[in-house]
Formats: C-alpha cells, structure tokens, sequence
C-alpha cells in the first residue's frame, strides 16, 4: 500500500457535516450498545464511519469524549424537564421526564453518573450539570411553596432525583418489569406525589411542633 493510499483513508470523504457532533453520537449508541467500559476511540471512529485517528483529534481520549458526552447529556437532560418542571404539579412531571429521558437516552444517562469517567472541572461540564440541578431545585421549590428556603428545596430536590434516578437505573437493568407492569411512567408519578406529600407533612410538624 503506498503512502498516497494511507493518506486517502485517513481523509475518506466525510458526509455527517459536523464531525464533532457525529461522533460523540457516535460514542453515545457505543456506549448503549455495548457500555462505557467497553468504549474505544476505534470503536467510535468505526461506529461514525472516519478514520480511527479523528475521535483522538477532537478530544483527545476517552475523558474527553466522556466530558463531552456528560455536557451534552446535562444539557439535554435540561432541555427535557425544564418545559414541565415549572408548570402546576411540576415536581411531579419533572420526576417523570427525568425517567423519560433516561430511557429514551440511555448512553448519556450512564456517562453522565459515572463521574470518574470525566474532566469534572472542565467549565462546560461545571455549568451543564449545576443548570441541572438548579431546575430540580427550583421546581422542589415550588412543590413546597414560593418561600421555601434553599435548605429546604434542595432536600426535596435531591430526594426526587433520587427517586426518579434509581427508579430509571433499576428499570433499564430490567428489574421492575415483572413487578409494576409495563408502563413506568405512571409509577414514578405516583411515588414523586407520595414524597412531595411526605416532604410537605414533615415542614410542617417542624414548623409547629407543639402542636
């Protein structure tokens, strides 16, 4: 093989129009398809149809496709909850588009959790995964009322994304089926409004106590 033809395969026309964006989806269906562990740059470079050096070009390694699959995750993740999350019943519609989303996306929503996989310093990363949690906290907020303070809605915040996340880590491992049916977004709804309730019933015995 001449040089002339390895040039030629490692500059093979390219149809996608944004490489970056083809191959980080290109890394999120590996990932589905066959898990984080197993991911590689060649894997990529094979699964988005480029040359195995151009995953190494754009980001470097592994973290960095990592780091960029979790900003685009966050983000999307965002995308997702923030349009109902604020509405009447928000904490409860949030909780379920939290698990629509992580089955619908189930590349992303491993990367994103895994953190020893990524830069967690990298800025980008930093401000996707706060927005996040701000819209979580804002919408608990609301489930509490408008003055609830920050201790108070980022509790409730974190325990519905508790919820809603181990809700959709045990269903994509296929562990709910046999036991809630097929249908998982009306049981996530129903265990987000029993925690509001709780939550709601616990601020107010410490708010008055003697009575």
């Amino acid at each position: 093989m001449t040089a002339s033809s390895l040039s030629g395969a490692d500059e093979r026309p390219y149809h996608h129009g944004d490489l970056r964006k083809a191959l980080i989806e290109a890394a999120v269906a590996e990932v589905a398809a066959e898990g984080a562990s197993a991911l590689s740059m060649r894997a990529i470079a094979r699964r988005a149809g480029v040359s195995h050096a151009a995953p190494a070009h754009h980001f470097g390694d592994k973290a960095g496709i990592f780091t960029a699959i979790a900003v685009e995750g966050f983000d999307l993740m965002t995308k997702t909850i923030a349009p109902v999350a604020f509405e009447e019943q928000g904490f409860v519609a949030g909780g379920t588009a939290y698990v629509l989303f992580a089955l619908e996306h189930p590349g992303y929503f491993e990367v994103m959790f895994r953190p020893t996989l990524y830069d967690l310093d990298d800025p980008a990363l930093v401000a996707a995964r706060d927005g996040a949690f701000d819209v979580l906290v804002e919408s608990a907020r609301r489930a509490i009322a408008p003055d609830a303070s920050d201790d108070e809605a980022e509790a409730l915040a974190v325990a519905g994304w508790s919820l809603s996340h181990g809700f959709s880590t045990l269903w994509l491992q296929a562990n709910l089926v046999d036991k809630l049916g097929p249908d998982p977004f009306d049981q996530v709804a129903r265990g987000m409004v029993a925690l509001g309730e709780i939550v709601r019933r616990a601020l107010g015995a410490q708010a008055s106590p003697g009575s």
